[in-house]
């Protein structure tokens, strides 16, 4: 069962108030805007599930609370502060409440880095399982320590180039940044390639996990046995 706690909060205050809840554990679940026909304000309300407080609740009576922010006579034109610093799923909301009204949201701060927004608490709310999620920001990781090398690499030989000196400078200076640079990308290709594939092997095992332990051990047979045949078409 379920019961849900409004509480009013004036808009100069809402980030105080929403990282207070994310500090408490408290998880986002949807955001909207509403348009008040009387004077033409808008409303927003927040809504959150403080996660540790419902598994008490949870596991006491079956219930638990679902808490709302609500943000009163906002005008068309009044800047409000993206909460997305401190949860990224937010944005589509976000978004939404501009591209429907037109509201300035201001300071998103975005970056799914190729996957939307994943949790893994077991209740409420499931979506992933902890392997899964472990995997995928294991990904995001190894994605980003790639790409900062290859920069790095890259950086390091434009100032070397930059600072050299002579009749055809220009052409060593070139070279001298393409090949570190090439390397340096083709190493991070590898280690996304790698952590790709470890995801994608986690996803599956997720699935396999779930399934009737016959019909997961059909799938494994058929799994490795196309494995084979890839390897040998990559041996021939």
């Amino acid at each position: 069962m379920q019961k849900a706690i409004y509480t009013t909060v004036e808009l100069d205050a809402l980030l105080s108030h929403v990282q207070a809840l994310k500090g408490a554990g408290a998880r986002f679940v949807q955001m909207h805007a509403e348009r008040n026909v009387d004077d033409g304000t808008y409303r927003l309300v927040y809504t959150f599930i403080n996660v540790r407080a419902a598994q008490e609740q949870i596991a006491q009576d079956g219930s638990y609370a679902i808490e709302n922010l609500v943000v009163e006579g906002i005008d068309q034109y009044q800047e409000i502060p993206s909460i997305s610093s401190y949860y990224p799923a937010v944005f589509p909301f976000e978004n939404e409440a501009h591209d429907l009204f037109g509201l300035a949201i201001t300071d998103m701060q975005i970056d799914f880095k190729g996957f939307f927004y994943q949790v893994s608490t077991a209740e409420p709310m499931s979506v992933i399982t902890p392997e899964v999620k472990a995997a995928r920001e294991k990904a995001m990781k190894v994605r980003a320590a790639a790409e900062a090398k290859a920069r790095k690499a890259a950086a390091e030989k434009a100032a070397a180039a930059a600072a050299a000196a002579g009749e055809g400078a220009g052409d060593a200076a070139g070279a001298a940044v393409a090949q570190p640079a090439a390397a340096a990308g083709s190493d991070a290709q590898h280690d996304e390639a790698a952590a790709k594939a470890a995801l994608k092997a986690a996803e599956m095992e997720a699935k396999l996990a779930a399934m009737d332990p016959e019909k997961a051990a059909k799938v494994r047979a058929a799994l490795a046995a196309k494995a084979a045949r890839d390897k040998q078409k990559k041996e021939a």
